[in-house]
């Protein structure tokens, strides 16, 4: 399996959720996560992308907005 397995004790977001925050289309980050640039965690049962609240301020951060 790739990716990261979520620990339920952090909050995460989901891609649409994520993609709001950052600013792009949940297709962005579907790409960014396939080419590893802005890999997404999975949730333990339906295996769904998931962005850490780390996650998403340290790309924010990085692109400056």
């Amino acid at each position: 399996m790739r990716g990261i397995i979520i620990a339920m004790d952090r909050q995460y977001f989901t891609i649409q959720q994520a993609s709001r925050l950052i600013g792009v289309t949940p297709l962005t980050l579907r790409n960014w996560d396939n080419a590893s640039k802005f890999r997404a965690a999975r949730h333990p049962i339906n295996n769904y992308r998931m962005y850490s609240l780390e996650q998403i301020e340290g790309l924010m951060k990085k692109l400056g907005l």
